[in-house]
């Protein structure tokens, strides 16, 4: 393939943001996967995140065969891999970052419009056909729901895989609790690529160029051209104008998407590509939801093979099978990393049994009729309290959203919540998966602070509640108050003898096994991957700290709100 380095693309700011391209050796005008981000066009996987590459192909060596992997990045195509059939690949360096100059401001208006500006600027070049499209994983997937309601005129196809696309209710506040991964993640992956660093940032293994650009600026004018998101949310309790610019008004999203999503993604990677799926504008949509690590199912064969049949159905004008795409496809999860492709008609599925188990303080089980009784309380920082489901003698599909009703008082003025949905073998042994960010990870996960416990009636549904988050209304202590709490979509097929449960809590939920991080990794993974909340400035310990209580009496019964899928025939 040809290669042009560092291609030169001015902003109307006089602002020049540089691009890496990649071309057929014939001369042609050709489709084109585009890409814009933070994370350095041109440092390799291999060199970035070693041991996330070395277990990646060990787990699946398919992903280097027939490439020398020598142009692999982080969360983006492999070149070797499209551009001999016959796409142009066009990776960017993001505004202030690599080796493109100017300020970081994650997600911004002049971050997306200068995305805006790049799609239109490849659509006019000699080696383009003017079809241009996104594929990427993670950040350049969130920003693809953001540039694609601009509706660039020459955007002709979205692949968002496992990206957030609410920049509260997905990324930073899980349900009103901030999260604790953008002040990790930014300094670890961000900050560490920004323009400028020159001498003291890593080289192109390709082309021996500094990846953080030519120029090492002094800290004090890198310190100027950075905005550190932690540092804005931890200041933004309440939803409003800096996440509303960060979330994409869905409505105008009209070109072809392919949005898939991870079970095992709960913190970033699963919620958002559900929500954007269902509230996007375009008529023709596909979502696809997967299992395994956050990237390896990008980069296996039957990821590649997707994207490939997708965007050469809509750069190409190929018939490549996809008019014949179910609109959703799911991985059906079963113990042992086991997955069942099966093809939906929609989302959530039509045929779900939607069924209300009622939580039970005297069985401490999930039953089909409440059982009035006295309250009975918790400590935050302790384990929590535990309902089971009755153990059945047949499979149990569960596959879907879930919602559940608390009556909860607090000791102070507030109380966090934290749910997590596990299953454990006859032999009492939790069964846990493979998650997008931790190698063990439950079920699934839901949040809520009480005092955000206000809903929003129009965009709340039985299954999935949608809370405005803002304004607080503090607790009384002693006094209860309800909860609908949102609990990330799930699919998991229950085997005979095998109990599930539900994990009331007051911190995040922990597997008791120890921290499974390997030497070169920056997250904690203990269960719940790097999207813990334990912030002493959003979360003191003088108001969550103390003890909950649930109530169960007559006209507060508390309940779980399971899909239940009925067996095929």
């Amino acid at each position: 393939m040809r290669v042009i380095w560092d291609a030169p693309i001015p902003m109307d700011d006089g602002v020049v943001l540089r691009a890496d391209i990649f071309l057929p050796e014939a001369e042609g005008h050709y489709p084109v996967i585009i890409t814009s981000g933070p994370y350095g066009k041109g440092l390799a996987f291999q060199d970035g995140y070693k041991g996330s590459w070395e277990r990646m192909i060990e787990s699946f060596p398919e992903i280097v065969e027939g490439t020398t992997s020598s142009f692999q990045v982080w969360e983006l195509v492999d070149p070797e891999k499209w551009v001999p059939d016959g796409f142009a690949c066009v990776r960017i360096d993001g505004r202030g970052s690599g080796r493109s100059p100017g300020k970081i401001e994650l997600m911004s208006k002049r971050e997306i419009k200068d995305f805006y500006d790049c799609i239109e600027w490849a659509a006019d070049q000699p080696w383009s056909n003017g079809k241009i499209g996104i594929n990427g994983i993670s950040y350049y997937a969130i920003n693809q729901w953001l540039v694609a309601a601009m509706q660039p005129p020459h955007l002709a196809a979205i692949c968002v895989w496992e990206g957030a696309t609410d920049w509260y209710r997905d990324w930073s506040r899980h349900g009103g609790i901030l999260s604790q991964f953008d002040q990790v993640w930014f300094k670890g992956q961000v900050a560490s690529q920004q323009h400028g660093l020159g001498e003291r940032g890593a080289r192109s293994r390709l082309n021996g160029e500094l990846v953080t650009g030519p120029e090492t600026l002094s800290p004090e004018v890198l310190a100027g051209n950075i905005v550190y998101c932690y540092d804005e949310e931890l200041q933004r309790p309440l939803d409003g104008p800096y996440y509303r610019e960060r979330t994409a008004d869905h409505s105008k999203i009209q070109v072809p998407l392919l949005s898939a999503a991870n079970w095992g993604g709960m913190g970033c990677h699963l919620r958002g590509n559900f929500e954007g799926y269902l509230a996007a504008g375009s008529s023709q949509k596909w979502l696809e939801v997967h299992g395994n690590t956050h990237f390896a199912p990008f980069y296996r064969n039957s990821g590649v093979e997707l994207q490939k049949r997708f965007f050469g159905h809509f750069l190409k004008g190929e018939d490549t099978g996809w008019d014949r795409q179910p609109p959703v496809q799911l991985a059906v999860r079963r113990p042992g990393e086991h997955f069942m492709t099966r093809a939906e008609q929609e989302w959530p599925l039509a045929r779900t049994q939607w069924t209300r188990y009622y939580l039970d303080p005297e069985t401490r089980s999930l039953s089909l009729t409440p059982e009035p009784s006295a309250p009975v309380g918790y400590d935050t920082m302790g384990d929590g309290l535990i309902f089971s489901l009755p153990v059945s003698n047949h499979e149990v599909e569960i596959t879907g959203p879930i919602a559940v009703r608390l009556f909860v008082s607090s000791d102070t003025t507030d109380a966090d919540i934290f749910l997590a949905l596990r299953l454990y073998d006859p032999q009492g042994k939790e069964v846990l998966f493979i998650g997008a960010n931790d190698p063990r990870m439950c079920i699934a996960l839901g949040w809520l602070r009480a005092s955000h416990r206000k809903l929003d009636p129009q965009r709340s549904l039985p299954y999935r509640p949608y809370h405005t988050h803002d304004e607080v209304q503090p607790l009384v202590p002693g006094e209860p108050v309800e909860l609908m709490i949102e609990v990330l979509p799930t699919c998991i097929v229950v085997p005979a003898g095998y109990r599930l449960e539900l994990n009331v809590r007051g911190k995040d939920y922990e597997h008791g096994l120890g921290d499974a991080r390997g030497p070169d990794e920056i997250y904690t993974m203990t269960g719940a991957g790097p999207f813990l909340h334990a912030e002493p400035k959003d979360r003191p310990a003088e108001i969550f700290g103390g003890k909950n209580v649930l109530y169960f009496e007559e006209g507060r019964e508390p309940y779980i709100l399971l899909p239940i899928i009925p067996p095929a025939g």
